[in-house]
């Protein structure tokens, strides 16, 4: 039996991509580990702008991307964590997928499993809609094979993680007793919230509770935007994965960077406001960035 606070817990591809770089290269593990997520925060960056840009112009995707850059948690990008890896796959398996490469969309949706536990958010999205052009007829055999493919990320590490732990739900067990984190479907995000009002609490807490507000806020705009269901129901199970755990109150706000298409609404009205506005606008949400960054990487001493 494994220890119950398990590194199984955590989904192999970025450590195994550190390792494999530390080997490879004169690279030390924890250099090894900022590169990655350095050179994961410019290929998602790039991502991002590509689903803005197929979606309503250039303007947007380049203000969609600056302002995924600038959000309160974007510090995160120089650190170790696997939300910018996360970010990378998920974005281009979506522009992917928005152009009906579904083999690439469905590939990178299997990296993506392999990288963050809410890859089962995008094996939604990814799944459903090829399953559906499956259903009607439409790109041949492609859609099929993305079907078969887009879970297997994901599966593959629950299954091997209940081999080792000696039961089926061995990955959830190890979450909840060895990390305090489960699913309860809002209960403890709510009850930590309602604390926030009654007591003092640190400034990062305030922070996540107006980030997860303003995500679902964002999200109901998405909706009455009519974005592509794909988008919406890939955030949307993000959004309820991630609000709908136990524990780690002060990482909710880092676990939603991945849902760039929430900021899509801000992003066309704000491309349609005029360069300057726009620039005014995102460089004061840059510096309030920035500060917060500093905030979290110098005195909050808890992970973002």
């Amino acid at each position: 039996m494994e220890s119950l606070q398990s590194n199984l817990a955590f989904f192999p591809l970025y450590p195994g991509l550190v390792a494999a770089v530390e080997a490879a290269s004169p690279l030390q593990y924890r250099s090894s580990a900022l590169l990655l997520g350095w050179l994961a925060a410019g290929v998602a960056a790039w991502g991002i702008f590509a689903v803005g840009d197929h979606l309503y112009g250039r303007r947007t995707g380049v203000v969609l991307a600056v302002l995924w850059g600038s959000l309160p948690h974007s510090a995160v990008q120089l650190m170790a964590y696997s939300e910018t890896l996360f970010t990378a796959l998920t974005a281009w398996s979506l522009y992917a997928l928005l152009r009906r490469n579904w083999l690439t969309a469905a590939m990178l949706c299997f990296l993506a499993g392999l990288t963050r536990p809410t890859g089962s958010s995008l094996i939604a999205a990814v799944g459903l809609a090829a399953l559906v052009a499956g259903f009607r007829r439409r790109d041949g055999w492609q859609p099929w094979v993305a079907v078969a493919l887009t879970p297997l990320g994901w599966l593959s590490h629950i299954v091997w993680v209940g081999w080792r732990v000696g039961r089926p739900d061995g990955w959830f067990y190890i979450q909840e007793a060895g990390w305090g984190s489960y699913f309860d479907f809002g209960v403890d995000t709510v009850e930590v919230a309602r604390r926030l009002l009654s007591q003092p609490f640190a400034l990062k807490f305030y922070v996540v509770s107006l980030i997860c507000l303003l995500a679902i806020l964002l999200f109901v705009l998405a909706m009455l935007d009519r974005q592509p269901w794909p988008l919406l129901l890939y955030t949307g199970a993000l959004l309820f994965t991630t609000l709908g755990a136990a524990g780690y109150y002060h990482s909710k706000a880092r676990f939603l960077l991945p849902a760039f298409p929430l900021l899509l609404p801000v992003a066309r009205a704000l491309a349609r406001a005029g360069v300057a506005h726009a620039v005014s606008i995102l460089t004061a949400l840059a510096a309030a960035s920035v500060i917060f960054g500093g905030y979290l990487m110098l005195i909050w001493e808890l992970s973002p």
